[in-house]
């Protein structure tokens, strides 16, 4: 503290005798701001040197490079060194703070080593205010900073924003010309053949843009040899020149195997890519007629060029049926025009494989069509055979349905030994015709009785006077089994009138097994024929006489009315208007044990019991 004291006295004390009595010299232009004895600690610290942070805090743009490990002051070998070191001050305004030995500088300390002609040219020529970007630091005279390591910083853009902005991908530091790194197989157009001997302003022409020279390295047509260069075929042979012809030689053909054929009329396949051109084409010299001949043969007329082993019988489009990798390879011959052989296919041959027909391999082996049995074994194994030959099959079958279609018609069936009736015009054929036993179709021995195909559920239950010889003919008929119009069965003990004659024969004759449901059991032989047998017995005892009820002595078979009962044998015969009362008016109806029962017994007959 006491230190401090003095120093401040002694300062003091000086200030009375003049500030040149103070300060060690004049500052430099650039400070001449600072001077004067109360701006000494805007440098420097009472006892202390000149602190470098004073000086960043001043000069920030160094700051930024040394904290961005960016320039001169960034290098390890001036960024531990004091400023003053290099830039000393109180040398008077003339004295240039910026004072170092250039041709001795070593340039690589500032991160940016000069090369080729960079290590020749004055630095001035590059640290020239023009070349800064930031505008505070041009203001600066005669600074070093600002500068970034871009080449277009220095140097125009000769390329005018055509090409990469990073020069030095194509161009060195000794010269902009040659490009010496420059390197064409980069580029999307790799020099090839004679293209590498061609100068470069044979296809990058100079010219004049935006006032300026430039020279076109972009946006050149190359996808074809036309670009540049003259068709000599002019047009008439189709695709890339490059697929018959190399940058070795132009007069030098290489489109055997690598022209595209594809692009004209016809295309190669099979063998064809294997022949050489000039067995088709002609040898010429002339560019304009070069593979100029054979223009208009389709691709299917072969027999242009190969003779027709078939003389003209199957037309002349060969491809229809043969490949291109071999005439003795066959390709779909479904597409084959079976029409113009002596057997056109119809129907079901049309989708029948060749080789079922032609087994030989050799489709122009001739075949024995004159018959279906020439191809096709006989299903019916000589069923219809007629002194043992057997009809063809075409009289039955057809070629649009095939085998399991039939033609034979009912109107054909009626001339068989057994014509089709009733119920059996609606039957399937399967249902006859087909045999569990030999697991096929059976036209033969098929019998002509109704058990020969149809199970006889009345055996042992039917006396033989009615059934004789278990004909069935003799009650049913073939429009269904339920229908019985041929039995009379008056011609039994017990005849069948009025209502009778509509019931349904299964409703007398048929009953369900008590024992198992699922079983019907059959009567036709000493059936009750008392009416209780069928029907129930509603009046119960009520009019039974010795223990029996005679329903007939009341009702009949047309009706439940009672139209045999006369009224007259009761105690109340039936007198006057009483004749056309309606029964129901006096039997009433009434409930006994929970069920319903109509009063037909009536013990009171005065007047004064039935009206008011």
């Amino acid at each position: 503290m006491k230190k401090l004291i003095v120093h401040i006295a002694i300062l003091v004390f000086c200030a009375a005798l003049g500030n040149a009595q103070i300060s060690p010299g004049e500052l430099s232009e650039a400070h001449k701001e600072l001077e004067g004895m109360s701006n000494c600690t805007q440098c420097h610290e009472l006892g202390n040197k000149v602190l470098n942070s004073k000086c960043l805090d001043c000069h920030k743009e160094i700051q930024e490079l040394i904290s961005n490990k960016h320039g001169l002051h960034a290098s390890p070998s001036v960024v531990k060194q004091d400023c003053f070191k290099c830039h000393s001050e109180h040398h008077g305004r003339k004295f240039d703070e910026i004072h170092f030995d250039e041709d001795n500088f070593n340039h690589s300390e500032t991160g940016y080593e000069l090369e080729g002609k960079h290590a020749t040219i004055d630095c001035r020529e590059c640290h020239m205010p023009d070349n800064i970007q930031n505008s505070e630091l041009k203001k600066k005279k005669n600074t070093f900073l600002g500068l970034n390591q871009e080449c277009l910083t220095c140097h125009d853009d000769f390329h005018q924003k055509t090409l990469s902005q990073d020069c030095i991908q194509c161009h060195g530091f000794d010269a902009f010309r040659p490009a010496t790194n420059f390197n064409h197989d980069n580029t999307k157009f790799a020099l090839k053949g004679k293209h590498i001997d061609v100068e470069c302003i044979e296809c990058h022409k100079e010219t004049t843009r935006n006032g300026k020279e430039f020279q076109e390295f972009t946006g050149l047509a190359f996808d074809d040899c036309i670009a540049c260069h003259e068709d000599a075929h002019e047009a008439k042979l189709p695709g890339d020149c490059k697929s018959c012809h190399k940058e070795s030689d132009f007069n030098l053909f290489f489109g055997q195997k690598t022209f595209d054929h594809n692009l004209t009329h016809f295309t190669l396949k099979g063998k064809h890519q294997e022949v050489d051109c000039y067995e088709c084409h002609k040898e010429t010299d002339n560019p304009l007629l070069v593979f100029q001949d054979n223009l208009r043969i389709t691709e299917n007329n072969c027999a242009k060029c190969h003779d027709d082993v078939h003389d003209g019988k199957f037309g002349q489009d060969c491809a229809k049926c043969h490949r291109e990798t071999s005439f003795s390879s066959i390709k779909n011959i479904k597409s084959f025009d079976h029409s113009v052989t002596d057997y056109p296919l119809e129907g079901k041959h049309l989708e029948v494989d060749c080789k079922k027909c032609h087994k030989t391999g050799h489709y122009t082996d001739p075949i024995d069509f004159s018959a279906c049995n020439k191809c096709h074994k006989d299903y019916h194994k000589g069923e219809f055979a007629v002194n043992n030959v057997s009809p063809d099959c075409v009289e039955c079958h057809s070629l649009q349905e095939g085998f399991d279609y039939s033609l034979f018609t009912l109107e054909r069936h009626e001339e068989t030994n057994f014509p089709l009736k009733g119920a059996h015009v609606a039957t399937p054929c399967y249902a006859c015709h087909v045999s569990k036993e030999k697991q096929r179709w059976t036209f033969v021995d098929m019998g002509s009785e109704c058990v020969d195909c149809h199970n006889d559920i009345h055996e042992d239950f039917i006396s033989e006077k009615f059934y004789p010889e278990q004909n069935c003919t003799a009650c049913h008929v073939n429009d269904s089994w339920s229908s019985i119009d041929s039995f009379n069965h008056s011609n039994t003990k017990w005849p069948l009138t009025g209502k009778h004659q509509d019931v349904a024969c299964s409703a007398c004759h048929f009953s369900e097994n008590e024992k198992n449901k699922s079983e019907i059991v059959q009567k036709f032989i000493d059936l009750d024929s008392d009416c209780i047998a069928c029907h129930e017995n509603v009046h119960e005892d009520k009019f039974a006489i010795n223990g029996v009820t005679d329903c007939v002595r009341c009702h009949v078979t047309t009706s439940w009315m009672p139209e045999n009962f006369d009224h007259d044998t009761t105690n109340f015969p039936l007198e006057g208007k009483h004749r056309e009362v309606d029964c129901k008016a006096c039997h009433t109806s009434t409930i006994i044990d929970g069920k319903e029962e109509v009063i037909y017994k009536i013990n009171k007959f005065e007047c004064i019991d039935c009206h008011s």
